[in-house]
């Protein structure tokens, strides 16, 4: 687990001093070790067990598409929905760290329920998962940012590589658990996912005291909070107010909380495309694409870690380039249209083996193509997902953080249903006609995105 910080490091932010450099975790706080790996089992369950859900429901409980892709965008779109209702009741009862001890044991008792054959065990496992996510995914993420204080410039960099540990997970849940799925027993995949959660919840309980800087500054934080909105309540009754106010925020955090309100819905869009590779593209993979390369079989549910593997391989370049662009980094505004433009390009690309497909019924097209358009989307990924991660922790009101973030998830969470909706058309609808929607939609928002950066940006407030 490493040194603790040494003695002329910060007690409270955790900031490493010139002696406490080796106890540092690549120059960021101890803490984020703990939250990283954490984090890379909650996504190793979650991405493991996703990467054949649909594959399941179709194969082994004999859905039809629509019903599956029903149920796959009703479950994916209540795990990031829950989010919103974890948020508040760490806010208001059990706080974040607690929150992510509850959930991470709840994630884990659903996937072991879903190794259980029955029917009945199928929808309570997937109930669990909803459950527990919506009290982990949220409040880790709140920790994170905890962990540096407002003017630390590392927070980004921080969230980045918080972000790599989410996609080392991401990448080896499809490979171990659905290699397991399909090729031994699907309901061995299930119990392998419930293994990998339960070891983070074993990491976490052991790293806690690498948490307490950022425990105790959330705890702080919402004591000076209480106290503010209280002295507000009492100048507003005495008709004395020290800043004009409405609902409890000022109109300074208003303005930041319309920002957050276009960043929400530019995100929706992105995860509705994106969110497909677990609905639709699963699907495509699993029906339309050989299963091969030189000569060597693996089973589809692999492609699914295709676009975590590309997030670790260019993580480090996007870093690399925002540091290197300095002043002329690309706001945060401008990150989401260009975001919304590679996931748009992203289903252009498929247009190609889509007419292919039209033209010739009955063949499999190169793997190479999901591949390829796995690659697109992951630049549009890394210009959206950490940075609007980090900038709802910076741009949400102190006293509201978790419900705010529980708010950036639920942009995943309608994500989640559009695609799932989306995957019930794969085999009613012609493939051009179905990708192709998808990337007007997706290049329409980016456009409208373009023209919003300077508005956008006003609302944020001096914020980047």
């Amino acid at each position: 687990s490493g040194p603790q910080p040494g003695p002329l490091a910060d007690p409270l932010t955790d900031t490493p001093g010139p002696a406490a450099v080796n106890g540092s975790f690549f120059g960021h706080p101890r803490g984020l070790s703990t939250l990283f790996f954490t984090e890379m089992w909650e996504r190793f369950s979650y991405y493991g067990m996703r990467a054949f859900l649909i594959l399941y429901m179709v194969h082994v409980l004999g859905f039809d598409d629509k019903h599956a892709g029903s149920v796959y965008g009703t479950y994916t779109a209540s795990v990031w929905g829950a989010a919103i209702i974890g948020g508040i009741i760490a806010d208001r009862w059990l706080g974040q760290y607690k929150s992510v001890l509850f959930g991470g044991i709840i994630i884990a008792l659903g996937h072991f329920t879903l190794a259980f054959h029955a029917l009945p065990f199928f929808y309570t496992g997937l109930g669990l998962i909803v459950l527990g996510t919506g009290l982990l995914k949220p409040n880790v993420s709140g920790i994170v940012g905890s962990l540096y204080t407002p003017e630390d410039t590392r927070r980004d960099a921080g969230f980045s590589l918080f972000y790599m540990g989410i996609n080392l997970g991401a990448a080896l849940g499809p490979l171990i658990a659905g290699y397991l799925a399909q090729r031994v027993d699907w309901h061995v995949g299930f119990a392998c996912a419930g293994v990998g959660m339960t070891f983070g919840v074993i990491q976490y309980v052991a790293g806690r005291k690498h948490l307490q800087p950022a425990v105790d500054r959330l705890e702080q934080q919402r004591r000076e909070a209480r106290a503010a909105a209280a002295v507000r309540k009492e100048a507003a009754r005495t008709s004395k107010p020290t800043e004009p106010t409405f609902g409890g925020f000022t109109r300074v955090e208003w303005k930041r909380l319309a920002a957050m309100a276009v960043f929400f819905v530019f995100a929706a869009v992105f995860w509705g495309a994106y969110e497909q590779a677990g609905s639709t593209l699963n699907l495509f993979g699993d029906r339309y694409t050989r299963t091969s390369i030189l000569g060597v079989s693996f089973p589809s549910s692999w492609f699914l870690s295709v676009q975590a593997v590309f997030v670790i391989v260019l993580s480090p370049a996007f870093a690399w380039l925002w540091l290197r662009l300095k002043e002329r980094e690309p706001s945060t505004p401008a990150k989401f249209a260009i975001g919304l433009f590679f996931i748009g390009l992203s289903f252009v690309l498929l247009l190609l083996p889509a007419f292919h497909l039209q033209d010739s019924p009955g063949i499999r097209v190169s793997p190479f193509w999901l591949i390829g358009c796995y690659f697109i989307q992951e630049l549009g990924e890394l210009s959206i997902s950490p940075v609007g991660l980090s900038v709802f922790t910076k741009l949400s009101p102190v006293k509201i953080v978790g419900f705010m973030l529980g708010v950036w998830f639920l942009a995943d969470s309608l994500g989640n249903k559009v695609a799932g909706y989306a995957a019930g058309f794969i085999s009613s609808a012609p493939l051009p006609e179905l990708f192709g929607t998808v990337a007007a939609v997706c290049l329409g928002s980016s456009f409208i995105a373009f023209l919003m950066i300077k508005p956008v940006r006003r609302l944020m407030g001096g914020i980047h």
